[in-house]
């Protein structure tokens, strides 16, 4: 016996029903305001690491992007694929690039990151959404294990490069910098993780434009101060901790990447305890003195793990007939 069922041919199906990749939810942001409100937010910074290093910070960042957005046009024209450089995104990835390397690093390793970031994590993986773990801090571990030695080397603020500039410790190595200069950034360190007032003033923009949630950056923080606490370091030293090296940077703008993070609230908390505390445990017993990049890196490959475990069941199934 026939079912009855109306059947409605293809043409009427197509006009009833729109068939695309989920997520279905009607938004007016676009992956182009997203990434423009995440410039917008990084200029702080880059306007202070002009300050403290001078116009040597803005032509590594200029390199990094203009190779960023380079990579991906050549390689969209060549596999035929559309071309998606007005979405900013690879803007964004070329600024962290630069923003995690020292001032002083040759141009063509910069170059080097933002070329492996942009081809070999991101478009090699589909493009923009598809990647696994944060193209800007891939392209850093890259360029860090290709020239440890060139990564390791800080310049002092206000030192002219090529005269008087020496290399120096950062205060995680061991350089002494008062609290005050960590906050507005006169200190050895990477491009755009000097400054915290100004990290922190791009990240109020973005929490303020809801462009990022504070739940990833605070428990992140938070926890890599705890367990820094647990492992031995001085109460009157955490603050410290916080201030020096990558964490502001990589809580706020790196950590929160929609791509590789976990969707669900349950599974963005287990994301960021585990990036504090991978990230305390190398800073106080791995030979590098900073673990925030791989702490984030780690944890982006959890995530697909962290998203089966913790995504919520389908409505209107699991119960019991």
């Amino acid at each position: 016996m026939e079912n009855n069922i109306n059947k409605i041919d293809d043409s009427k199906l197509n006009e009833i029903l729109t068939v695309s990749a989920t997520p279905h939810i009607r938004s007016a942001n676009t992956s182009s305001k997203i990434m423009r409100d995440v410039v917008i937010a990084l200029v702080p910074a880059l306007a202070a690491s002009f300050y403290f290093f001078g116009i040597r910070a803005l032509i590594v960042t200029l390199v990094s992007v203009i190779t960023a957005v380079l990579s991906e046009l050549i390689f969209q024209k060549i596999t035929k694929k559309p071309v998606t450089i007005t979405d900013l995104s690879a803007v964004v990835t070329g600024i962290l690039v630069a923003y995690n390397v020292p001032v002083n690093i040759p141009l063509y390793m910069v170059a080097f990151g933002s070329l492996f970031a942009i081809i070999v994590v991101k478009q090699l993986f589909g493009g923009i959404g598809s990647n696994f773990m944060n193209p800007a801090l891939a392209g850093r571990a890259a360029i860090m294990a290709s020239w440890p030695l060139e990564m390791g080397s800080f310049t002092a603020p206000h030192a002219k490069l090529g005269v008087d500039a020496v290399t120096v410790a950062t205060p995680l190595a061991g350089g002494e910098v008062t609290l005050m200069d960590a906050f507005v950034g006169n200190m050895p360190g990477t491009i755009g993780e000097v400054s915290a007032v100004c990290l922190l003033i791009g990240a109020g923009y973005l929490l303020l434009k809801k462009v990022i949630s504070i739940r990833i950056p605070l428990l992140y923080i938070l926890t890599t101060v705890v367990m820094l606490f647990l492992v031995g370091i001085p109460a009157n030293e955490l603050l410290n901790q916080v201030l020096y090296g990558g964490l502001i940077l990589g809580a706020f703008f790196m950590a929160t990447d929609y791509a590789t993070a976990p969707v669900s609230k349950k599974g963005q908390i287990i994301f960021a305890i585990g990036c504090g505390i991978i990230t305390a445990c190398i800073r106080k017993f791995g030979s590098l003195p900073e673990g925030v990049s791989y702490s984030i890196l780690v944890m982006n490959i959890a995530t697909p793990l962290i998203d089966k475990l913790t995504t919520p069941k389908s409505y209107g199934r699991g119960g019991k007939k």
